[in-house]
């Protein structure tokens, strides 16, 4: 069997996805470049990979290479429509971390080079490769919760400092909102669960916690209250004060949904909570399934359907898995692969991937211009058929 050669742009954080497909002996896929702007991080994937990979500071030198069968984009958010774009256009297959742009029209025109080329591609919704929302959506899909009218999801997000706001993710001008960078997570994972696309969307939120007035370039490890500062982490490679005065990302959001077929839906985030996990509740005409993730459980609570369902409520146990972000890195990989040689259809399908940005702008918008909802712009039609 042929490999698939893989070419990375960005080879640090989501990046080092890059260790799953590197199987050059045993494998389908092998890594046999990587693209980023930095050399430390260059030398080290060089290290590691260990087969002489072609590295580089300019993408497109990958893009020319005939060696390269298919590419990843790990970079950041602003980047993802040009390198995508970019990457569709060369020929190559395209595996897109999300969120897919950090605006809609970014989203439909990364839809369109993807139409205008004959290859495959796929967003990096690791969510839902995850064991236990696996768990929930083969749940709802048995009809366990009889029809689905309504979702709530809570994230909190205790590394907020150190995820987003020590770093270029703090403005709105690198990720117009962390309902995005975020965000687009947990509405792709409503949107999943239900198996409907948000239609209409409402929310408030602002800057509550971070941000303030101490200058752009101060960093923790030259900061003189690096002792006493809640948020210090000297010698991180995040060290930009996350209470400068460029922060202008807001920290603390409600948002409420309208989605195909009227289900109701609310997600709340918050950066600056004590605990780090993600609470999912959907609610059907026969029942309701809830998520705890620091016990890795999931419950249904069953009501009267005057069917077997009502006799019980039930308890899953989810076994643990291998690999990071809850096991689900290693089979996103798999995933990829299957979709490049196979032709299989992937979980996290490109349409999907446009309708979470299109949400969270509709969303970021409407808190933005004092809660007013927004209705979010339909995909264009082939989108649906492709």
């Amino acid at each position: 069997m042929t490999q698939v050669r893989i070419g990375m742009i960005g080879v640090s954080g989501r990046g080092g996805l890059w260790r799953n497909w590197h199987q050059p002996d045993r494998g389908r896929s092998r890594v046999v470049a990587g693209a980023d702007i930095r050399e430390d991080r260059l030398a080290r994937f060089r290290e590691e990979n260990g087969c002489d990979p072609f590295t580089t500071t300019d993408y497109r030198a990958m893009l020319d290479r005939e060696d390269v069968d298919a590419v990843a984009v790990c970079s950041p958010d602003f980047c993802h429509e040009e390198h995508a774009v970019a990457v569709l256009q060369a020929g190559k297959h395209l595996f897109l971390e999300k969120p897919m742009a950090i605006r809609t029209d970014g989203c439909d025109r990364i839809l369109e080079a993807w139409r205008a080329s004959d290859k495959r591609m796929m967003i990096g919704f690791n969510m839902r490769y995850m064991s236990i929302f696996r768990v929930m959506k083969e749940a709802i899909d048995s009809g366990a919760i009889g029809e689905v009218k309504a979702a709530w999801v809570r994230h909190f997000v205790g590394h907020g400092g150190d995820f987003y706001y020590h770093d270029w993710h703090a403005t709105r001008a690198n990720c117009n909102s962390l309902l995005l960078q975020k965000g687009s997570h947990d509405l792709d994972m409503i949107h999943w669960l239900t198996g409907r696309y948000t239609r209409r969307a409402a929310a408030f939120g602002s800057l509550d916690f971070f941000g303030g007035d101490r200058p752009n370039d101060l960093t923790c490890d030259d900061c003189p209250e690096v002792r006493t500062c809640t948020e210090a982490q000297p010698g991180s490679d995040r060290v930009r004060c996350c209470f400068r005065r460029e922060v202008d990302i807001e920290d603390n959001q409600v948002v409420i949904l309208v989605l195909e077929g009227g289900i109701k839906a609310s997600y709340l985030q918050c950066h600056f909570t004590p605990d780090y996990h993600r609470n999912y509740v959907i609610i059907g005409t026969e029942g309701r399934i809830e998520n705890s993730e620091p016990e890795m459980k999931v419950w249904i609570k069953t009501r009267r359907s005057n069917t077997y369902r009502e006799l019980a409520d039930r308890e899953y146990r989810v076994k643990p898995a291998r690999g990071s972000h809850g096991g689900a890195d290693p089979v996103i990989c798999e995933d990829f692969l299957d979709m490049v040689i196979d032709g299989k259809e992937p979980v996290a399908t490109p349409l999907a991937g446009r309708m979470s940005v299109a949400a969270g702008c509709a969303a970021a918008d409407s808190l933005r211009s004092g809660g007013t909802p927004q209705d979010v712009p339909p995909p264009p039609d082939w989108a649906n058929a492709r």
